[in-house]
Order: C-alpha cells, then structure tokens, then sequence
C-alpha cells in the first residue's frame, strides 16, 4: 500500500535531459549542459516541495543570450516536451505595466493555464518562455513625445515579474478573451513554474566584454572571441534591472550557428524541415530528394542573411512553393532538388522579402 506521499518516478539525470535536448537541438553543448543541469535542480526542488521536504535548493530560472535564430526557443520548447509540462510562449514587449492599457503580467500565467486545459496543478508546474527580454531594459531618457517619462513598458514590466519569477501566489484571469473581468480570477502559486527569459541583447553579444567592434584583419575572428562573454554589469548598464537579473540566476549564452550546424538542423533532428516536406509530397506519391549542393545552398544564404535557424524554413518554403503548388497534378514519382533549382529560386531575393 503507498504511503501518503505520491510514489514519484525516479528524476530523470542532467545526462538523460541533454541527450534528448541533443536529439532535436542541433549545437550549442555548453547551453544544453547548462539548462539539462537548471532542468533537474527544478526537477529535485519540485520533488522536495511535493513530499513536503524543507528544502534550500532555489528556483533555476534560467536567462538565455544569443542572436536569432540559434536556438532559444527551440530549447525551451524541447526541454518542456522532455520534462512532459505545459509550455508557453509570450512576448515582453505585449506587457505594460498594471493600470496602463496593455497586458498585465498576471496575463501570461493565464495562458500558460490556458495550455494545461485549465489544470491549476499541472499550470504551476509549466514553463513560461519569456522572448524579446531584452526589449524591456530600463529606458534612462525621457519620453521626447510628449508623453512623459513613465517607463510603462519596460523597467516597470520587469518590477511586475519580479514576484512572479521569485514565485508568490497570483490571481489570474481564467479567460484569455475576458482579461479585464474581475470575477473571472483563479490564485496560481508560480513557486514551481519554470521561467526561461530570452533575448538577442544584440549589442552586448555583438561587441561583448571589449566595449568596440574589432576592425581591420582577423577583426571576424577577434569579434567571436570577446562576443563569448556578457557580464551582469553589462546588462544591468544595458537597463536591466539588478534585482530582475537575481532571479535568472542561470545565464546561458549561444552562439550564432554556422553552416556546418545549419546542415544538420536540415537534416539531422527526427522533425527536421526536410522530413517534413519529403513526407508532405509523399502523400502525393512524389519521393522528394534534396542534393547535398542544394541543401548548402540553403544553408549559405541563411548565414548570408543572418537568418539563422529560423530562417530556414522560410527559405526553403521559397524554393518550393511551385513545386508544393503543383505537386497534387504532378503525378507519382522522384523529384530532385538540386544547387541550380535552389539558386535560380533564391536569385535577387533578401531578407525582408521572406518575412524574417
């Protein structure tokens, strides 16, 4: 017969969270490593908490740096499909702070409670990535517009997280669609939510410790070696606030992934783009096949642009947009994509125009 205290399933290891991080996240070892470790300390203290153990152990709220496209959602969303919890994802810059027009903070535990089927157990148990962090710094200078200084969007959203992330218990709105009914409120403990914040901090990982881009020859290679490291004083100069900062006690930095890494995100993860559109035309009965010169092409361009992971979907949605509209009148059979069909396709085409 089991005892009062749930039988718990045995946690599962730093090692185990980072080889199945590894399957779909392609790269960035040294960030993996350290959020498997943030993972299973998260893990350890929710298991203390549940066997009613006093425990020290505190959150590992966790502060992701790194440029887009390489990888921060990407490894949040895995980590929380590893750790099967509810995730969601928001953007600080919807939030203002409470009493102005815009979303109060409360709001983004209301989706996550939304993404656990209104389960208030499973909801205090979620990840709650937090993008574009870096948007809501401190501005120092006044409001040239009239409008005055009230920094409504940024240091006063990071003194309205500041008790979420630490983990008090919060009234929330039930429904997303009715934020501002006051009757509609459920209390949520985010004591065991997982915060996972992000952003590009564009300047600090560009010039890094250093202060001024390197120029001149080998300036490509001097500006990867000071980019590898931010510190806190840097992003509290940048107008984060230091106290907000305390609370993300795991800084994560990634680098931009070169086309070595880009390859393998093509290829190499079970959910892969590739798969994906070979499987699409399959049901067309079209075996699609992608050469190794097309799939560089690809991968060339994203860097080109400084597109990043993210971008090669877009890119690759391009190149095949005549071939996914016409497909279903092709008839069955193999279809290859080569370096000249991907080039001819990319030709003249920039950034912008593919939304990234």
């Amino acid at each position: 017969m089991e005892s009062s205290a749930r039988r718990e399933e045995p946690l599962l290891t730093p090692r185990q969270i980072f080889e199945r991080l590894n399957r779909y996240v392609i790269g960035q070892d040294e960030a993996k490593r350290t959020v498997a470790i943030a993972a299973h300390n998260h893990l350890k203290r929710i298991q203390a908490r549940r066997l009613r153990r006093g425990s020290l152990i505190k959150k590992s709220n966790i502060l992701l740096i790194g440029p887009t496209g390489s990888g921060k959602t990407h490894i949040a969303r895995n980590l929380a499909d590893i750790l099967s919890v509810p995730f969601t994802t928001v953007d600080a810059t919807e939030y203002t702070e409470a009493g102005y027009y815009g979303k109060d903070v409360e709001v983004m535990i209301s989706d996550l409670l939304f993404k656990a089927n209104h389960s208030v157990e499973d909801t205090q148990r979620g990840i709650i990535f937090v993008d574009e962090v870096d948007k809501i710094a401190r501005r120092s200078q006044g409001a040239r517009n009239g409008a005055g200084s009230r920094d409504i969007g940024g240091e006063g959203v990071q003194q309205g997280l500041l008790k979420m992330l630490e983990g008090r218990e919060v009234f929330v709105p039930m429904n997303l669609t009715q934020a501002w009914n006051k009757s509609d409120f459920v209390q949520i403990d985010t004591r065991d939510i997982l915060f996972i914040c992000a952003g590009t901090f564009s300047d600090l990982h560009e010039y890094g410790e250093g202060g001024s881009r390197p120029l001149g020859f080998g300036s490509e290679e001097a500006s990867r070696r000071v980019s590898k490291r931010i510190s806190v004083k840097q992003l509290v100069d940048f107008g984060m606030l230091a106290e907000f900062l305390g609370r993300l006690p795991v800084m994560v930095q990634l680098q931009a992934l070169g086309e070595p890494e880009l390859l393998r995100v093509l290829t190499e993860p079970p959910d892969s783009i590739i798969r994906e559109f070979r499987e699409l035309l399959a049901y067309d009965e079209i075996d699609l096949d992608f050469t190794e010169e097309a799939l560089r092409e690809v991968v060339h361009f994203s860097v080109e642009k400084g597109l990043g992971a993210r971008g090669l979907r877009s890119i690759l949605e391009h190149v095949m947009a005549d071939v996914m509209f016409e497909a279903p009148e092709r008839g069955r059979g193999p279809f290859r994509v080569d370096g000249d069909f991907v080039r001819t396709r990319l030709s003249g085409l920039n950034a912008a125009q593919l939304g990234a």
